[in-house]
């Protein structure tokens, strides 16, 4: 059973949630909140899978709450975070700070549950032309990932490129004819040397490195 705590400070919003959730057999929802500095408490009592949280909240918002659990708790449940908005510049801070995806409000209710279902797998949510977009809104940044981004191979730069663009260890294998061993071992490298927790997290850090640049890709 799929544990997720939904985290938005509007209760329709959080009771349609719940009743999508709900109604399926291999998930719950285990607990509540309808602001951000609610998140930390609330995931120690409950111990979630994943927590769906709304980006933008008024007291404590979901950029801030996503860094507190990944800062405070050893092992973090995964975090994707709600926008009213694709464009949504808060939407990277989440992600840098920890969240594993993020989805459109507006996102039809199957692909929600197809998006829960791909976290809670270990999978990351990479949506190749949303970030492009939300890239080309941010500057590079010289955070410690970006700069370690220096450090990496020539073909560990390229298996993160390829990561950006959302392929499969198996595509990327393809891609650069090796096999996906190999690959496996490039990316697992490159996360060590960036100290990403995901491939999500290595992808932000190669464009806030500048190794990708927003206005190229697929």
């Amino acid at each position: 059973m799929i544990g997720i705590n939904l985290v938005d400070d509007e209760a329709l919003i959080r009771a349609g949630l719940a009743a999508l959730i709900d109604a399926e057999p291999d998930m719950e929802v285990t607990g509540q909140a309808a602001d951000g500095s609610e998140v930390p408490d609330l995931v120690r009592r409950t111990r979630p899978d994943l927590v769906l949280m709304d980006v933008r909240m008024p007291h404590l918002d979901g950029i801030q709450a996503t860094r507190t659990l990944h800062t405070t708790l050893t092992d973090p449940p995964r975090v994707i975070v709600l926008t009213t908005f694709d464009n949504d510049d808060h939407v990277w801070d989440a992600l840098r700070a920890g969240a594993v995806g993020f989805l459109l409000k507006r996102t039809p209710p199957e692909d929600i549950l197809a998006a829960l279902r791909i976290a809670h797998r270990g999978q990351t949510l990479l949506f190749p032309t949303a970030l492009r977009h939300l890239a080309a809104t941010r500057p590079a940044a010289p955070t410690p990932a970006a700069r370690a981004v220096a450090t990496l191979t020539e073909r560990e730069s390229q298996t993160l490129t390829l990561m950006a663009q959302g392929m499969t260890n198996a595509e990327i294998a393809d891609r650069l004819f090796l096999g996906v061993q190999t690959v496996k071992t490039h990316v697992s490298n490159t996360l060590t040397k960036l100290g990403a927790r995901d491939r999500t997290q290595a992808v932000i850090a190669a464009y806030d490195a500048g190794l990708i640049r927003p206005n190229t890709g697929p």
